[in-house]
């Protein structure tokens, strides 16, 4: 099969990597939201099943039918404000899954019509490079933040990557991973959990659909996650050269409409499940599909079909594997995460600022986006674009420009 023939270890440690991040950093949140519906021990690991599941089949069978990297998560500030909203409005669990379906109908809609992708291909490549870098540029930071609990740790991750790009650039990545494991092994620091073993059940719940419920819930939900997933889902695509090509003479990119539309749909059916919203990957994306991944763009498909399978074995076994990835440092999970993504971090910067007349708009746009600000519940990757259109019309238009 050629997916062995072009696996590689680079590729299945950037699928590690993926998973690994994605869930030791955001999966409490994810527990909070279903806690706030009066969730049972059940029903939390029926979510995790579910989400995973999800996740990695939208990953893997996509990855492998186009030999293109595809990456699917949930939506961690969708998490956030299911968290809010239900802690304040007292909605039951069927209330949820009924809002969780709505919206991703509603996601539907925008692949099934191209209208998200219409919207984005509007926006010029130096404020799309602006806000991955800025949504990128936070892990980086939290990467070497950490050098403040574990010194020793991160300068030893920082040396190891940095000797892995001067000497085995393919291999960077996978080397701090195995020497960061064995350093906190030697010291102790992996912590002491108890790990069940056994298969997760899924849990049916019942959709209940109401207005209210509509209002609080489904559509907050929908915009937070286009706005402040998807958004930046679609930049981390093209800023890793799987844009659309055609217009270059080379092979078509990603149909990012068709993957658009497909999130929604495993959404729809896996809802009851505790499914509340999959979208398009800005971060993990970013590392599946540089070229820390693999130095062969046509070969990091492998490592997004490592990180779907990973997902599915998560899913399958959520409490055991869940209970494993939870006793890595955090120290390490934010290095390695932060170093991963430095080269996609550099070349979005790049990318942004390299036209003298775009840049000031793209540093409205990346400082923004990096800021973190929520208004009106809705993230700073959206506002972080709109204020650097905003700037790019300030600087750009000219009156009767198109006056006869």
């Amino acid at each position: 099969m050629q997916f062995f023939k072009d696996l590689s270890w680079s590729s299945f440690t950037a699928g590690f990597v993926a998973v690994l991040v994605g869930f030791t950093s955001s999966i409490a949140i994810v527990f909070q939201a279903a806690q706030a519906f009066g969730a049972t021990p059940e029903i939390l690991a029926s979510w995790l099943w579910a989400i995973s599941i999800g996740m990695g089949l939208a990953t893997a069978v996509p990855s492998l039918w186009l030999r293109k990297p595809v990456m699917v998560a949930w939506s961690t500030p969708g998490a956030a404000v299911l968290a809010s909203a239900g802690m304040a409005g007292g909605f039951s669990m069927g209330d949820a899954v009924g809002a969780f379906m709505v919206s991703a109908v509603l996601v539907v809609v925008m692949g099934a019509t191209g209208w998200f992708e219409r919207v984005m291909n509007r926006i010029p490549v130096a404020l799309a490079s602006a806000l991955l870098a800025g949504v990128l540029a936070r892990f980086g930071l939290a990467g070497f933040s950490a050098a403040q609990s574990a010194l020793p740790l991160v300068v030893l991750m920082l040396l190891t990557y940095l000797l892995g790009k001067r000497f085995v650039p393919r291999y960077a990545v996978p080397g701090t991973l195995l020497f960061a494991v064995l350093f906190v092994a030697a010291q102790g620091g992996f912590a002491r959990v108890d790990i069940p073993v056994g298969l997760t059940a899924p849990v049916f719940v019942a959709p209940v659909f109401s207005f209210s419920a509509l209002v609080s819930l489904a559509l907050p939900l929908f915009v937070v996650t286009m706005a402040s997933q998807n958004l930046p889902g679609v930049a981390a695509i093209r800023a890793s050269g799987f844009g659309d090509e055609r217009a270059r003479g080379g092979d078509a990119g990603l149909p990012v409409s068709k993957i658009l539309t497909l999130t929604g749909l495993a959404t729809l059916l896996l809802a009851p499940f505790g499914a509340f919203s999959l979208n398009l990957s800005a971060i993990t994306a970013a590392i599946c599909m540089g070229p820390e991944a693999h130095p062969d763009r046509g070969r990091r498909y492998t490592a997004a079909v490592s990180c779907g399978v990973l997902y599915v074995a998560l899913g399958l076994f959520g409490a055991t594997i869940m209970a494993a990835l939870t006793a890595f440092p955090k120290e390490l999970v934010a290095a390695i995460a932060g170093l991963a993504l430095m080269g996609t971090i550099g070349s979005a910067l790049a990318a942004a600022l390299h036209k003298e007349a775009d840049r000031e708009a793209a540093m409205v746009t990346f400082l923004i986006t990096l800021s973190g600000v929520v208004i009106g519940g809705v993230g700073s990757a959206f506002w972080g674009v709109v204020a650097g259109a905003l700037a790019l019309a300030v600087q750009h238009y000219r009156p009767g420009k198109h006056a006869a």
